[in-house]
């Protein structure tokens, strides 16, 4: 699934960044990322589209990696929100629901997916969005389903890592295989995996 941890920051190392260029920064990553890719994305046009000088880019950012990173955890923390209210089996499925619609639908998604392929055969940008974005994410999940089997709302039939590998896994490879994503997958997953308990 696609943590009370915060998703970890990049140091800095220089002075504090213009935010309105920083957000320019950001904007331009996601948008060239969506429109050509994550091969043809490149600093260079990066710095072009947002109007910055590419050196003010790597004073902040060793890397494209670490840009859509930024733009990731941002993103993801304005719209892909855990669940912080008493959870309950439907709450978790409405949050599967729309972790289906950001990967498959949003900017943003496109970008979790382009690190998750990106990082099958760079083992630092494996590092990093594990460290930065992954790892996080994940304390926040587990502690939503650990919350909600406490409550008595749901009993998994697996350990809480295994169910969120198990509820978020079909969901992702759809997404990466561009094959659509039906909304009786996540309600099924749901139904199978967390054996809602009736009142």
């Amino acid at each position: 699934m696609p943590a009370t941890s915060t998703p970890s920051q990049r140091p800095r190392s220089g002075p504090r960044r213009d935010e309105a260029a920083r957000l320019a920064v950001l904007h331009a990553a996601d948008d060239l990322l969506v429109e050509h890719g994550f091969a043809a994305l490149t600093v260079e046009a990066i710095a072009r589209r947002a109007g910055v000088a590419k050196q003010t880019i790597y004073r902040w950012w060793p890397s494209k990696v670490e840009i859509l990173l930024d733009t990731l955890i941002e993103d993801t923390g304005k719209r892909l929100a855990v669940p912080t209210e008493t959870p309950t089996a439907e709450s978790i499925r409405d949050y599967l629901r729309a972790f289906a619609r950001f990967v498959s639908r949003d900017p943003a998604g496109k970008v979790m997916l382009a690190l998750i392929a990106q990082a099958q055969h760079d083992p630092g940008t494996a590092k990093s969005f594990h460290e930065r974005y992954l790892g996080p994410r994940r304390v926040l999940e587990r502690d939503l389903l650990v919350r909600a089997i406490d409550a008595g709302a749901i009993s998994p039939r697996l350990s809480p890592d295994a169910t969120i590998d198990a509820l978020v896994g079909p969901i992702v490879y759809r997404a990466l295989t561009g094959s659509p994503i039906p909304r009786g997958l996540v309600d099924t997953l749901v139904a199978d995996l967390l054996a809602p308990r009736s009142n």
